[in-house]
């Protein structure tokens, strides 16, 4: 049976469809309102629904494959390429029927317990956003006032109290209060991110895949439980190379007239990730560059940044045969080449 492509532009409140009826041939291409959205797809024989990997696509596709729908989440940057004039909900929604006809790889649909694992790690995140601002913040003020305070968080809470007692004496009661206040609410964030990190740690105890990949070296608690939430089904990457490529841990390239001339890392894919993974080979490297004989040579050849993204990179690889073979890692492990 043939299937029904359609392309779905979604948003908040008004979403666009774009398909061609199979019975007239009249081409559709109309809004629907986001209440009666499901219900345009209820009685539909099963079609093959494409939308772009935005806010919400995870949500919808995972209610139109209950209702026995096929879907297609495609990025953004690929749907882009097949949107040509003017950009409107109509032409994006027409960009994605034509992108879902064409060979491209797709974004799996994460399940809600992934998209919860990943919203603890925004969260974290935002919350060590916050806290840098407001340590750089009490730094700045206390500044202008003449007291300089250190880089640091441990240099911070050291001179405060002190800072606070000697700037008592000449500004106004309700200036050291206020800093005393921000100060004591740093402490309140800590305490935000450990639990939020403390739950982390249960998830893992409970998720196989992610104790399997905690033991490889370079991976900690939020790079262990942010991969196996981000990916989802580590074999829809055809290889560790695919993996990394997707993180943004090769080099791109431009070639021309039969020249391929190969520059930094694409940084193309899931910040964060890459973020991440790059931290643990920089401890692998400032811990292991001596006794690894592979980081040994590689940091002779190449500077320290580049031997720590090669590292990164191979960590990525690693992780991908773990969680695609479904296998314990193992130390020195080499791959035989099939003949």
């Amino acid at each position: 049976m043939t299937l029904t492509v359609i392309g779905v532009d979604i948003a908040k409140n008004v979403f666009q469809v774009h398909f061609v009826d199979s019975e007239t041939g009249e081409i559709v291409n109309k809004p629907i309102k986001r209440a009666a959205f499901l219900a345009f797809f209820v009685n539909r024989q099963p079609c093959l629904i494409g939308m772009e990997a935005c806010g919400g696509a995870h949500h919808w596709a995972r209610q139109l494959r209950q209702l026995g729908h096929q879907v297609r989440l495609m990025p953004g940057r690929f749907v882009k390429a097949f949107n040509i004039g003017n950009k409107s909900d109509a032409a994006d929604a027409r960009a994605i029927w034509l992108a879902l006809q064409q060979p491209g790889k797709t974004v799996a649909v994460k399940t809600e317990a992934q998209q919860a694992v990943l919203a603890m790690h925004r969260m974290r995140q935002q919350l060590i956003k916050f806290r840098t601002m407001q340590i750089n913040c009490l730094r700045g003020l206390l500044t202008e006032h003449g007291e300089v305070m250190g880089r640091n968080r441990s240099a911070l809470d050291k001179a405060m109290p002190i800072a606070l007692e000697r700037l008592a004496e000449r500004l106004p009661a309700m200036l050291i209060d206020t800093f005393r206040d921000q100060w004591h609410g740093l402490t309140k964030l800590d305490q935000q991110v450990d639990e939020i990190e403390q739950r982390l740690r249960q998830w893992m105890r409970t998720e196989e895949s992610v104790k399997a990949i905690h033991a490889i070296p370079g991976v900690g608690l939020l790079t262990a439980t942010a991969v196996v939430a981000a990916i989802g089904d580590a074999r829809t990457f055809r290889s560790g190379r695919e993996f990394a490529a997707w993180l943004g841990l090769v080099p791109r390239h431009t070639g021309s007239g039969g020249k391929v001339q190969l520059h930094g890392i694409s940084k193309r894919g899931d910040t964060y990730l890459r973020t991440l993974l790059i931290h643990g080979a920089r401890i692998i490297n400032r811990h292991q560059a001596d006794t690894c004989s592979w980081l040994k040579q590689l940091g002779q050849r190449r500077n320290k940044n580049v031997a720590i993204v090669a590292q990164a990179n191979k960590t990525a690889r690693i992780i991908w045969a773990v969680l695609a073979r479904e296998q314990a890692y193992q130390a020195g492990h080499i791959s035989a080449r099939p003949a």
